[in-house]
């Protein structure tokens, strides 16, 4: 009997599992899925990559199952992590054909989105601005949402989204079991969570603000100029999918294009392409159609694809916070993975500050923010100049030996008085 069966799931839960091959809990699932069937609320926190979709997606999904009336609603930062929610969600509801889902975000077609709600789905994922949307415009009725969802909820808070979120709450009934997830847990998130949630249960696994165990990290300190021949370098002698995060859109293509014309399977991904070229590029890298994403952090989040083996920082992220959820795109589902960060000496006071993140925690409280640092290893140019032979005096003094351009004999021209 496997764990997810000692849980008293639903049949077609049990069933649609075993068609997606989940057949043991993560530790995140095994800790939040008992207190969620029991319908407490849950403050949980946990690193990115640990299942945290199945931990509530499968209580959810349950509650639905044995509450016909009833609802839900999931809240994302992003489109991305919205999209691959819904696509778990529908996977799990594959047996059961009267729990619609609706996918509610921006950068697609509003009159789509009010056909489907038409038909009444029981589950909304989505943004929080479109979700606002189609709430003032009435096409999205809240009065049976009695299961609410935040996922990366510090994700949200950095993005701005605390007014909407303070809006939709009020077209949410008070006696709504709520579940709250986010992979750090500053100060906001909790005084969030006392407003959100009902004597919550709290969950952690991992560290907050810890990359993964089983990634392996690695620091590269260089100067600007030398990242690219690095990473050309790092590429052909690492094997499998590799993401490289740069901190701006003209920054990604610039290298997604100068890696191209080395002759890498390369592609770029970030906030000016359109919700249907971005998701063209995530899935044909999903597909291993290319080897090679180049993307700013809209990528850093809510990107589930279990094949990536490798992690670059190309640059560091501007939110420190977000270097988590970098790394954490590799080593996905309990597999290993390695990320590699290029460190310039204006990069120093940004590392400092991430690492003392990491270092609180892990529980290393008051440090100086050196001691979670990677061993670091100083680039060492392979094709060094040649040094110059004796008696060479170089370009300058040759410069000096030059004849005057009159030729010889010729008087140089009086100095003008």
């Amino acid at each position: 009997m496997s764990g997810f069966d000692r849980m008293g799931l639903h049949p077609s839960i049990l069933s649609a599992l075993k068609k997606m091959n989940f057949t043991t809990p993560t530790p995140i699932q095994e800790k939040a899925i008992p207190p969620s069937l029991m319908g407490q609320d849950i403050l949980g926190s946990a690193q990115t990559g640990t299942g945290k979709t199945g931990a509530f997606g499968i209580p959810m999904v349950q509650y639905l199952l044995l509450n016909p009336s009833r609802n839900a609603m999931v809240l994302t930062p992003t489109r991305e992590l919205a999209q691959q929610i819904a696509e778990f969600i529908r996977n799990l509801t594959q047996d059961n054909k009267g729990i619609g889902t609706s996918l509610l975000i921006g950068g697609t077609d509003m009159k789509a989105q009010v056909s489907e709600l038409r038909n009444r789905p029981r589950i909304i994922v989505g943004t929080p601005g479109r979700i606002i949307d189609h709430l003032e415009q009435g096409n999205l009725f809240l009065g049976a949402t009695e299961f609410l969802v935040l996922d990366e909820t510090d994700r949200m808070l950095d993005m701005g989204f605390e007014i909407q979120l303070n809006k939709i709450r009020k077209f949410l009934k008070p006696g709504r079991q709520t579940l709250l997830f986010s992979a750090t847990l500053p100060p906001n998130i909790k005084e969030m969570a006392a407003n959100y949630l009902k004597n919550p249960i709290r969950i952690a696994i991992g560290g907050n603000a810890q990359p993964v165990s089983k990634i392996k990290q690695e620091v590269i300190r260089c100067e600007g100029r030398e990242k690219l021949n690095i990473v050309k370098a790092e590429l052909k002698k690492r094997e499998g999918t590799v993401i490289i995060f740069c901190r701006t859109k003209l920054g990604t293509d610039g290298l997604a294009q100068k890696l191209k014309a080395a002759g890498f399977e390369a592609r770029a991904i970030h906030g000016d392409l359109s919700q249907g070229q971005r998701e063209v590029v995530l899935q044909d890298f999903r597909e291993s159609k290319f080897r090679v994403l180049v993307a700013t952090d809209v990528a850093s989040r809510g990107l589930d694809i279990h094949h990536i083996a490798h992690v670059i920082n190309y640059e560091l992220p501007q939110a420190p916070e977000d270097y988590i959820h970098r790394v954490g795109r590799t080593g996905r589902a309990g597999a290993e993975g390695e990320a590699l960060c290029l460190l310039t000496p204006e990069d120093s006071e940004q590392w400092r500050i991430i690492n003392r993140m990491i270092d609180q925690g892990a529980g290393r409280e008051g440090t100086s923010g050196d001691e979670g640092v990677p061993p670091a290893k100083k680039h060492v140019n392979p094709n060094p100049p040649k040094p110059k032979a004796e008696g060479d005096k170089g370009d300058g003094e040759a410069k000096r030996r030059r004849r005057p351009r009159g030729g010889r004999g010729r008087k140089p021209a009086a100095a003008a008085s």
